[in-house]
Formats: C-alpha cells, sequence, structure tokens
C-alpha cells in the first residue's frame, strides 16, 4: 500500500426517503462529527470511530416519523461504499480481521474478510424490542447494508450476554476494532492469491 495515498472516501446519496453526506477517513484518530436523527445511532457510530480509530462525519435527515429504518438502513449502505471507495485496491492492508469484544457481561465477536464478495451473518439476538426509542432489529440492517456496500464477509455473534444496550455496543465496538485489524497496513500488494479484490 502507499502510505501517501489517503484512504479517505466521500459519499452523497439523496433519494425520496433519505438524504445523507457522508465522509469517512481511515487512517484518522478516531473523531466523530454526527448530526442526524437517531439518537442511538448516533451513540453506535461515535464508539464506531472511536474504536476503529476513523474519522467519520455524517449529515444526515429522512422520514423518522415514519419510523428510523429507511436512515439507519442507508447510513448503514453508505457507510459501506466509503469504507469500499476509501480502500481503493487494497493492495497492503491486512485483508481479515477479528476481535472478541466485552461490554460487562456480555461478549460479542467480529470477524471480517475485506475480499469483495459481500455476506453477513449475525448468530444470537438482542432480547429487548427497543433500546430507548430505537428498534433493536435495525441492529441487524444496519450491519447488513454496512456489509453489502463494502463488499466483505461480515460475522457477527452476540456469545452471551443480559442487556441489550451491551449487546449492541460491543456488536459495534467489536466491529470497529476487526475493521480496524483488516485496513492496517501489511507488506506486499493485494492480498489474494487472484491478484484482485473488488
Amino acid at each position: 500500500m502507499d502510505g501517501k495515498r489517503k484512504r479517505e472516501f466521500a459519499v452523497q446519496r439523496t433519494t425520496g426517503e433519505t438524504s445523507i453526506s457522508l465522509n469517512l477517513d481511515l487512517d484518522g484518530g478516531g473523531e466523530a462529527n454526527l448530526d442526524f436523527p437517531v439518537p442511538f445511532l448516533r451513540h453506535m457510530l461515535h464508539l464506531f470511530a472511536a474504536h476503529g480509530r476513523f474519522n467519520l462525519s455524517i449529515t444526515a435527515t429522512g422520514d423518522v416519523d415514519v419510523d428510523d429504518h429507511h436512515l439507519v438502513e442507508d447510513i448503514g449502505l453508505c457507510l459501506g461504499r466509503a469504507l469500499h471507495g476509501a480502500l481503493g485496491d487494497k493492495a497492503g492492508i491486512r485483508r481479515y480481521g477479528e476481535r472478541h469484544t466485552p461490554m460487562d457481561e456480555t461478549l460479542a465477536r467480529a470477524v471480517v474478510d475485506l475480499s469483495g464478495r459481500p455476506a453477513f451473518v449475525l448468530q444470537g439476538k438482542i432480547p429487548a424490542e427497543r433500546i430507548g426509542t430505537f428498534p433493536t432489529e435495525l441492529v441487524h440492517e444496519f450491519f447488513k447494508s454496512f456489509a453489502n456496500e463494502a463488499r466483505m464477509a461480515l460475522h457477527l455473534a452476540i456469545l452471551y450476554g443480559e442487556n441489550s444496550h451491551h449487546m449492541a455496543e460491543a456488536l459495534f465496538k467489536a466491529v470497529a476494532a476487526a475493521l480496524r485489524e483488516a485496513v492496517a497496513p501489511d507488506a506486499g500488494g493485494v492480498p489474494s492469491t487472484k491478484g484482485v479484490l473488488e
């Protein structure tokens, strides 16, 4: 990987349901500037930026008067596009990342392969239907959109726990830390026997 190449990417996306402006810098210091009307996701993405050591900026609006689904899903989609764009040809990255992350009584696992082939698995279930006003089923929707647009294999598991907030938080922290490992510089070219990771 050319150490001089800036691994940063901006996404602008507007539909009849949402309008999103997002910028991701993989070599930042963990700064988050988040302005959109889903407080719990703001909290989770602040953690994501901090634990991944990514700089993340998001300004977004959406039809949250209907529910949070469209905005949460579309922010995941835009974050995935930004990750894919920031990585370029993926030369000189580790490609794989794995992290077990505890959050008090909860333990979560994230395993990442920046393979160019989207796949998503989440084992385990968050027991509460809502955390505050946030529907917990949207954790799945967010990560599915993120994985698909980043073109990565993302395998998540809630291994055990009791508190729903802790479960969601452990997942976001685990994904951030696994990605931090996967995007880290490594010797050599594209980490694939095919010679490309699209």
